[in-house]
């Protein structure tokens, strides 16, 4: 009978701890929905293409291969840099270029625009250095561009793409993206050495991280001045075009493009370094979402980056909504503000003290520990275009934080900053608004005190 006890009294203890475990992972998956979430991809992020703001992020800042997610901001910096309808003449090294490539033969002519449909739609690596050099060679000597490129040597070419790999790197730098270092426009594995401005070399490699090439590609599709070009080109099922005497057809290859409603962008990659890579981005109700995957499989695994790519994206669509700051209950009270001391200053009686009101003048978006954020975001619908805000969580809350000057010395002017008010999520601030004087203050002069005598004594 005790043995009987011993043996009940352990299998309800072994319920209970099953239950209090139960519901211990229940609360943290209510309290955080990523809890549920599990990919192939070594390095992955989903992204607020808005606001720049990691959603999601799993090894987001590990320097990875990118293999041919690479041609997006090689797609992008042709469109900024070249028109569509510009000719350009193919080179011996720009043919001599390995597979996946359109067959592009030394001193043929082709559009830009074709060989970018060629770059983004069937991947060809042969069309990413004739559009590369093309481009690079502007930067080059008078007699570099003065000399036809099917005339080239191998060396003249290489010159050509490490002009057209600085430009990468320039809008790479500009984007924040200090782990991201281009060296090929077509995204074959490379490493260079590289001289820094101190003497020293390094050896660098080609590569980004999950966080910043979805960086790039929300650049590409919502900040760029041909953000545009670069969503009819990466949107296009198919292309066709002739040239040379020959027909070329060209098939998409993003296939997340049929799979969610509201995806509008993606590129695909892979080498037997990175694995399968993929950057694709999503808009829908006012929002737009951009997942980036590094190491997402190898063969014959081609499918991860699909399954991946749907679950983050829809992560995204059922856990982030849009919050404005200046909405009811989280714009700050500006009646808060009151008034500031000033020392020193001007009042129309000796001995009173002098003020000067304060208000907001303008709001800047901004953040810290290097997360990006805009001047603007989205509104959660197209009747709602109003106000600054950032897609949230249910369970994040926006901090607001009003630091201002207790007391000021005259003389101040109107206008003159004296504080901000910080809108803080998670330890990064997404909005600034400075406050400043509304009035002026003049510093007590001999003027002033003779005037405040008369009135005092004679008047």
């Amino acid at each position: 009978m005790r043995m009987k006890k011993q043996i009940w009294g352990f299998f309800f203890a072994v319920v209970l701890l099953w239950y209090a475990v139960g519901q211990a992972v229940f609360a943290a998956k209510e309290q955080d929905p990523a809890a549920d979430i599990s990919l192939y991809a070594t390095a992955a992020v989903l992204l607020d293409a808005d606001s720049g703001r990691v959603l999601y992020g799993k090894n987001q800042d590990a320097p990875m291969a990118m293999a041919s997610t690479t041609k997006i901001m090689t797609c992008i910096q042709v469109l900024e840099h070249a028109s569509l309808d510009e000719t350009l003449t193919v080179s011996a090294y720009a043919a001599s270029m390995p597979q996946v490539k359109l067959n592009i033969r030394k001193g043929e002519e082709y559009t830009v625009r074709d060989l970018l449909y060629s770059l983004m739609l069937e991947s060809h690596n042969d069309s990413a250095v004739a559009l590369a050099e093309h481009v690079g060679r502007q930067f080059l000597s008078q007699e570099l561009k003065d000399k036809p490129a099917d005339e080239y040597t191998a060396a003249e070419s290489r010159q050509a793409v490490a002009e057209f790999a600085g430009l990468m790197n320039g809008k790479a730098a500009q984007l924040g993206c200090e782990n991201t270092w281009f060296i090929t426009p077509n995204g074959l594995d490379a490493t260079e050495e590289v001289t820094l401005s101190d003497g020293q070399t390094v050896q660098k490699e080609h590569c980004t991280t999950a966080a910043e090439l979805a960086r790039i590609m929300a650049y590409c599709i919502k900040e760029s001045p041909n953000s545009g070009d670069f969503l009819a080109i990466t949107q296009t099922p198919d292309y066709s075009f002739s040239a040379n005497g020959r027909n070329f057809s060209c098939v998409n290859h993003n296939a997340f493009l049929s799979m969610m409603d509201g995806a509008v962008s993606g590129k695909t990659g892979f080498t037997n370094k990175a694995g399968y890579c993929y950057v694709g981005a999503l808009e829908r109700d006012g929002r737009t979402f951009v997942v980036a995957l590094l190491a997402c499989g190898w063969p014959n695994n081609k499918s991860y980056k699909w399954s991946d790519t749907k679950e983050l994206m829809q992560y995204g669509i059922d856990n982030f909504f849009y919050r404005r700051f200046d909405e009811e209950g989280v714009a700050f009270d500006e009646t808060l503000l009151g008034r500031i001391p000033v020392a020193e200053g001007q009042t129309d009686a000796i001995g009173e003290t002098a003020y000067t009101a304060v208000e907001i003048r303008e709001r800047r978006g901004t953040a810290v520990e290097g997360e990006p954020a805009p001047e603007s975001a989205p509104a959660d619908s197209a009747e709602d275009q109003s106000g600054e805000g950032l897609l949230l969580r249910k369970d994040e809350q926006i901090r607001v934080k009003c630091n201002m000057a207790d007391s000021l010395t005259a003389p101040v002017a109107a206008g003159t900053p004296v504080g901000s008010i910080e809108y803080i999520v998670n330890d990064t601030v997404y909005l600034r608004e400075t406050i400043v004087t509304a009035d002026d203050v003049d510093k007590i002069d001999l003027r002033w005190c003779a005037l405040r005598i008369v009135e005092k004594f004679l008047l």
